[in-house]
């Protein structure tokens, strides 16, 4: 079997939506109607995501969305409207059941291991509890061994998501799982439970229902300085290894990516750089502008090349320097071994060197 064969990349399916379900004024969980010919393909993993396309004004738009069912349930998403979203909106509240909708399959690492009992705790806030109801509900289901403590930050009791669900994930399983919401604009009972959840607050919560000596995994999702802070906590002052702290990100707005150059008349000015990269068993290469992330930059020579996000936090446009040099100007997907390994987001790569050699087949 060839190179090509094996990592046969991906296509995007047509997928009817088989349900809306509101969770709050501003977001909904969608349900997706798998026909049993895809039903392998679309198997996935809890904490993977779905990528969506679809073609606005002309434009190839496409975002990335967590998978918010347990492992085996029916394939659902968890989408939050982000003001003036052209994507979000639309699934929030524009679809209905019997639309389609132009899926990937499932992708991403952000995932447990099943198999072996361990001890979680889950720091979420916003929209970053959608992995998270997958990632709980899967472990507490696979083994009656493992543990989990979820830490939950919101701004109000009415912009939770997924409330009803992790309530009765809580009464399945009382004697397992921890429940922690924490609102920031809405007064509890326990001071420690209002205010943001920073991480001086994270800190005093660890301290009271997970301290670190009792878990053996953590996972981070939700806005950037939270997740920040979270893994400095972690990492800096408690030594936790680096290999038991995971984060996801899909948005990192406190720190935009820069905008990409564009050349009116197409052709590159100033240095370049000749690329050439490989793709589903087939090498293309290009002259590209060194101020042009290369993504970008190849798109023209070869608009097959796979991406979602395009701000360095989905993974999807990742693939291995075989030769040369880049600078990455942002990092929210790979960890630390995939880098050392070659891997670059190439949403966020400007080459350095003369030849830049990309598989993204690897």
């Amino acid at each position: 079997m060839s190179p090509q064969q094996r990592r046969r990349r991906p296509v995007f399916h047509r997928l009817a939506v088989a349900g809306v379900e509101p969770l709050c004024a501003d977001a909904a969980a969608v349900t997706f109607a798998v026909p049993p010919e895809l039903a392998g393909e679309f198997a996935f993993r809890p904490g993977q995501a779905l990528t969506l396309r679809r073609t606005v004004d002309g434009r190839d738009e496409r975002r990335s969305y967590s998978i918010c069912a347990a492992a085996g349930e029916p394939l659902r998403i968890g989408v939050r409207e982000v003001p003036g979203g052209i994507f979000s909106s639309w699934l929030v509240h524009g679809v209905r059941p019997g639309d389609e909708v132009e899926v990937l399959p499932p992708s991403g690492g952000f995932t447990p291991e099943l198999t072996t009992p361990a001890r979680h705790a889950l720091v979420a806030a916003g929209s970053g509890i959608t992995p998270m109801l997958s990632i709980a509900a899967s472990v507490l289901a696979a083994d009656e061994g493992s543990t989990v403590v979820l830490f939950y930050g919101n701004r109000r009791t009415d912009t939770v998501m997924f409330t009803e669900e992790l309530a009765d994930l809580k009464d399945r399983h009382p004697a397992r799982f921890q429940l922690v919401h924490v609102l920031s604009r809405e007064p509890r009972e326990a001071e420690l439970l209002s205010g943001r959840l920073d991480r001086e607050r994270l800190a005093a919560l660890v301290g009271a229902f997970a301290p670190p000596s009792a878990v053996d995994h953590w996972w981070l999702c939700g806005p950037l300085a939270m997740t920040e802070g979270a893994r400095a906590l972690l990492l800096d002052e408690w030594g936790v290894p680096a290999e038991r702290v995971h984060r996801e990100l899909f948005h990192a707005d406190d720190e935009p990516a820069p905008e990409p150059l564009r050349h009116p008349d197409g052709s590159p000015a100033g240095p370049t750089t000749r690329a050439a990269v490989t793709l589903d068993g087939r090498t293309s290469s290009a002259a590209v502008p060194r101020d042009v992330p290369l993504l970008d930059a190849l798109q023209r020579t070869r608009p097959d090349l796979p991406f979602a996000c395009k701000g360095g936090v989905c993974g999807t446009c990742r693939a291995r320097l075989g030769s040369g040099e880049v600078r990455m100007r942002r990092n929210y997907a790979l960890e630390p071994a995939e880098t050392a390994a070659g891997y670059v987001l190439t949403c966020q790569s400007l080459p350095l060197t003369d030849q830049v050699e990309l598989d993204f087949d690897s």
